[in-house]
């Protein structure tokens, strides 16, 4: 329970107007719901003639209030027999029992109603707080997390949260109000009675305890499980093409069959204990009405009770009102275990730590634009094992500085540091003389723009994709920046042009088209500083030469880090710097390199092979 009421504190705070009309028409529905069984009395009376007593008006404010209304109830209701017969009489009193429910209906109803907004607002709001959560931690967070099971706290996770919020507000405020008012009433109905009520009440939710005691352990591995699942799915679907290639359609599907048999073996257990809470609910409240019945009945036959036959029969009314509400409240009570235990996982990614921070006070961007890279003594590791080790590094404005080396090497690494991704462990990247670490991070990124190896596209328009980033570009602008990368003219060949949807991922494009969008997405920023990661090591001849020539049109004026397989791609560079092992062991101009006759020789000589 200590558990949800952060969580309320946390997320139903902004939807307080919903929660108190919801609290105000619960409590108008439970008074109702007693005041529509009251009328049961004289019906049963009337029906049985149990009660031959007459009654005399009594002015309101002349007694107690109790006593004025119930004999002024009785009292209109003998004039009706006296002037109309009794057959009206009962019509009557059933007409005000239909119109008393439609009261309380319509009052129920609308304590519902305005539980939806609050209910759907906080899973919007958690929803949207994952969200902005993960694209705001860095890239290595999720090195250690699978994409399906983030997919899963966002979607399974969040769906159990909102049915925990639906029960738990039940929980809080409509049952409650429910069993207090009934109890409240049973009190004054007959205080014996309600005294062996309030014995045999507390023993069957001890009972009731110990069935929900593990649901909140086995709702956390079904969770988890099901997350495992997306994340087979998401894999299959991801590498569709090798399991195809290599025959393996048996072999990925034996693990997700044998994934989901685990994710069943667990659901049916829990879900077991789950459906458990009803018939056990209704069980001891059957068993429980049937002891009351039992010792009420015995104070009315030997005639130890202060009330009649009819009011007891009322009283019995109540209390079986209180058994719904109960048993709502202990399957409440493992919906709420079975959300807190999402909420847990929902709160690994809500509250992990965010290493790249912006600065208490951040420094302002350099003025000129020409912006220079100075990489000093930096060191980085993952884990334990250092990949950079003492790399120091200048890169003035304007010019071309390309990283080569064996995979491993560091150099995508270097590339990464630059636009924080990471931060360094030991050293300091620099621009223009600042560190890096005192700009906000959104300033220091606005300086870059990255084409990838893989060209990173979404399921949207060629317009859109282009224009990802950047704000308020015109399409004089898009069409240009195509144009320089290459792009015009294929994109034109489509059928709505720059309105043409590229597919997941840029699936109906080829590879050197998708590059080309990329590389058009990087002009239009115009940023001054170019980060390209190995942007044509993927691409055939005549590709790899439209592209090149994209590439050269766009580093044409900006500090250009380039990370090349392709050695000939790199021939003009103006620094070409060789890693081993995180370090730099060459660096040079290509001929200055070739004429050392170590390593990068070495790798120039192997591609000529």
């Amino acid at each position: 329970m200590k558990e949800f009421l952060l969580l309320a504190k946390r997320f139903i705070s902004p939807y307080k107007k919903y929660l108190i009309l919801n609290i105000l028409f619960n409590i108008l529905s439970a008074f109702l719901t007693l005041f529509s069984f009251a009328i049961i009395i004289p019906i049963l009376e009337m029906l049985f003639r149990i009660s031959q007593a007459h009654y005399e008006f009594m002015a309101w404010g002349t007694g107690d209030l109790k006593d004025v209304v119930v004999n002024n109830f009785y009292y209109y209701t003998q004039e009706i027999i006296a002037d109309h017969g009794q057959s009206v009489a009962l019509a009557a009193l059933a007409a005000l029992l239909v119109f008393m429910t439609l009261l309380k209906t319509g009052t129920a109803y609308l304590s519902a109603y305005y539980s939806i907004p609050m209910r759907t607002g906080v899973v919007r709001d958690i929803r949207n707080l994952i969200y902005d959560k993960v694209v705001s931690l860095p890239i290595g967070f999720f090195t250690n997390e699978r994409k399906g099971d983030v997919m899963a706290r966002i979607s399974g996770d969040v769906t159990e949260v909102e049915n925990s919020i639906t029960s738990s507000i039940n929980m809080l405020f409509k049952n409650p109000i429910m069993i207090i008012v009934c109890l409240v009433t049973m009190v004054l109905v007959s205080w014996q009675l309600t005294v062996f009520v309030l014995i045999l009440l507390p023993l069957a939710g001890m009972l009731m305890g110990k069935v929900g005691k593990n649901l909140k352990r086995a709702s956390l591995e079904g969770q988890t499980q099901w997350g495992v699942l997306l994340s087979n799915i998401e894999e299959t679907l991801g590498g569709l093409r090798i399991i195809k290639a290599f025959n393996a359609e048996g072999k990925v599907s034996g693990r997700f069959k044998k994934e989901n048999e685990r994710f069943v073996r667990i659901s049916n257990r829990m879900n077991r204990r789950y459906e458990l809470a009803h018939p056990m609910s209704e069980l001891l409240g059957t068993l429980t009405i049937a002891i009351v019945l039992w010792f009420g009945g015995t104070l009315i036959l030997t005639g130890d009770s202060s009330i009649s036959a009819a009011s007891f029969i009322y009283y019995m009314v109540i209390f079986y009102s209180i058994i719904n509400p109960a048993k709502d409240l202990s399957k409440a009570v493992y919906s709420i275990q079975r959300g807190m235990a999402s909420m847990e996982r929902i709160d690994k990614i809500l509250k992990a730590d965010n290493p790249i921070k912006d600065p208490s006070s951040p420094r302002p961007l350099p003025r000129d634009g020409k912006p220079s890279i100075r990489y000093d003594n930096v060191s980085f590791r993952y884990a334990q094992n250092w990949v950079l080790r003492n790399v120091s590094l200048d890169i003035p404005f304007g010019s071309t500085v390309a990283l080569v080396g064996q995979s491993g090497s560091g150099k995508s690494t270097m590339a990464d540091l630059l636009p924080r991704f990471y931060d360094v462990n030991e050293g300091a990247i620099t621009i223009d003389g600042i560190d890096i670490r005192q700009l906000r991070v959104h300033d220091l990124r606005s300086l870059m723009g990255n084409v990838n190896q893989e060209a990173i596209l979404f399921n949207d328009s060629f317009y859109n994709n282009i224009t990802f980033g950047v704000h308020n570009a015109t399409m004089e602008q898009v069409e240009q920046a195509a144009r320089v990368a290459n792009a015009y003219d294929f994109i034109m060949e489509t059928e709505e042009g720059f309105n043409t949807n590229i597919g997941d991922r840029g699936c109906r494009l080829s590879g050197g088209q998708r590059q080309r969008i990329s590389i058009a997405r990087a002009i239009l920023k115009n940023p001054p500083i170019l980060i390209l990661d190995e942007a044509t090591s993927a691409l055939d001849t005549e590709s790899e030469h439209l592209v090149q020539e994209a590439l050269d049109r766009l580093m044409k004026d900006r500090t250009t880090l380039v990370i090349a397989h392709r050695l000939s791609t790199i021939r003009n560079a103006d620094l070409i710097c060789v890693l081993h092992e995180g370090r730099i062991v060459e660096r040079g101009t290509h001929d200055e390199l070739i004429a050392l006759g170590g390593q990068y020789k070495h790798l120039v000589d192997m591609q000529k092979f």
